[in-house]
C-alpha cells in the first residue's frame, strides 16, 4: 500500500523534478541536477551515505566517490578530506559533479572524471571509496539508467576493489531493503562486511556497509 501511495505522490507532485534541469538543496547545499543525471533530492540514498561521512573521513584521506551522479558524495567528502575524486560512467554526471563542486566552493578539492568503475584509475589507490551502486539487474537503456541497473557491477566492483584500496582503506556502500541485500553482498564474501548505519523510511530501510 505504501509503495502505491509513494508512486502516486511522485507522479502527482514530483515528476517535474525527474529528467528535468532542477536546483535541489541537500542539507542546505545547492545542487544543480542535469536532466540525464540521478536526482539525489528525489532518491536520497546517496544523501544518507553522505551524512555518515563525518564519522569515517579524515582530512588526510584520499577519497573516490564512485558513481558520483550529481556529486553529492564528493561535495560532502570535500568538506572534510582535501583530495576527492568523483567518477561516473555517465559523462553528464561528470559535468554535473564539476558544476556542483564549483557551486559549493570545493572545486579545488574535487576532481571529476569519466570512468567505468575503476577503468580510469590504474595504479591509483584510495583511503576511502564511496559507492551508491545501481541496485537492479539489467541492461541500462540510456545514460541515466546506468544509475539504476547493471549487468555485473557488484561483481566487477568487488573483484577490483583490493587493487584500489590503500593499506587500512575501506569502501562505504549504501543499499536499500528494496533489493535483496544478501544477494548483492554475496559478491563481497572475501571481505569483512559491517553494517555501520541504517535509517527506516516509508517502505524501506537504508543501510550503509563498511567493506574492508
Amino acid at each position: 500500500m505504501w509503495s502505491r501511495l509513494l508512486k502516486l505522490r511522485f507522479w502527482l507532485f514530483q515528476r517535474h523534478r525527474y529528467r528535468h534541469l532542477v536546483l535541489e538543496y541537500i542539507v542546505g547545499k545547492p545542487f544543480l541536477v542535469l536532466p540525464d543525471v540521478f536526482n539525489p533530492g528525489l532518491f536520497p540514498t546517496g544523501v544518507f551515505l553522505a551524512k555518515q561521512l563525518k564519522h569515517f573521513l579524515q582530512p588526510h584521506h584520499t577519497v573516490l566517490d564512485m558513481g558520483t551522479g550529481s556529486g553529492v558524495g564528493a561535495v560532502f567528502a570535500a568538506d572534510i578530506a582535501h583530495h576527492v575524486t568523483a567518477a561516473d560512467i555517465n559523462p553528464e554526471a561528470v559535468r554535473c559533479a564539476q558544476i556542483n563542486a564549483i557551486l559549493n566552493r570545493v572545486e579545488d578539492r574535487v576532481h571529476a572524471c569519466h570512468s567505468d568503475l575503476f577503468a580510469a584509475f590504474t595504479g591509483q589507490k584510495f583511503d576511502v571509496i564511496l559507492f551508491n551502486p545501481p541496485y537492479f539487474r539489467g541492461q541500462p537503456g540510456d545514460a541515466l539508467d546506468y544509475a539504476w541497473r547493471s549487468v555485473d557491477v557488484p561483481e566487477r566492483f568487488a573483484a577490483a576493489l583490493p587493487d584500489y584500496l590503500k593499506p587500512n582503506g575501506f569502501a562505504l556502500i549504501v543499499l536499500t531493503t528494496k533489493i535483496d541485500i544478501k544477494s548483492f553482498l554475496s559478491a563481497f564474501k572475501a571481505f569483512d562486511v559491517e553494517e555501520v548505519a541504517s535509517q527506516h523510511v516509508i517502505g524501506e530501510v537504508w543501510k550503509v556497509y563498511k567493506i574492508s
